[in-house]
């Protein structure tokens, strides 16, 4: 299924106590279940005046859905192309410093 990052305008946002946080993750929760399993929440980042979150869904229809049901919003939604970390950059130098087809002549 594809992976989708939400980013949700919520000010004051990074303001929140821990209860408060807790309290909307759980309307969260609770709208999943209604929803059912096509779609899961990974994880959310919470800065000052948004959450960016991450969703698996089967379509974006679903995020919609769950926004209207937890009452927050869904600003924008993108599908997730790839995903890239350090470990990108050092696969790409690892594959050129021990390409052996290069080095035996095989290409």
């Amino acid at each position: 299924m594809p992976k989708y990052v939400i980013e949700r305008n919520m000010p004051g946002a990074g303001a929140m106590t821990r209860d408060q946080l807790a309290a909307i993750s759980d309307r969260s929760c609770r709208a999943l279940e209604e929803i059912g399993s096509n779609i899961q929440w990974v994880e959310s980042f919470v800065t000052a005046d948004k959450i960016y979150s991450v969703y698996i869904a089967r379509d974006q229809r679903l995020i919609r859905e769950h926004a209207h049901l937890s009452g927050f919003p869904a600003d924008t939604i993108n599908e997730v192309k790839a995903v890239i970390d350090p470990t990108t950059a050092r696969e790409l130098r690892w594959s050129k410093e021990k390409d052996v087809s290069k080095e035996s002549g095989i290409y």
